[in-house]
């Protein structure tokens, strides 16, 4: 199965709280922090939401 590699690329900061608390979730704290999630539909749902904010690989 695939993973997904999530980096934080820009601020959470002045964001709405939904937001805010997604990338708490993921693990994502500072700015060039990356997480590797699996590749479900849970986990594509709340990229869905902040994807503005991260950038997404696909790893094998």
């Amino acid at each position: 199965m695939a993973q997904l590699k999530i980096t934080l690329v820009r601020s959470a900061a002045h964001r709405l709280p939904k937001q805010r608390k997604i990338v708490k979730e993921l693990g994502l704290g500072r700015i060039n922090s990356s997480v590797v999630k699996p590749d479900d539909a849970a986990t594509r749902g709340q990229i869905f939401h902040i994807a503005h904010l991260v950038d997404v690989e696909i790893i094998k």
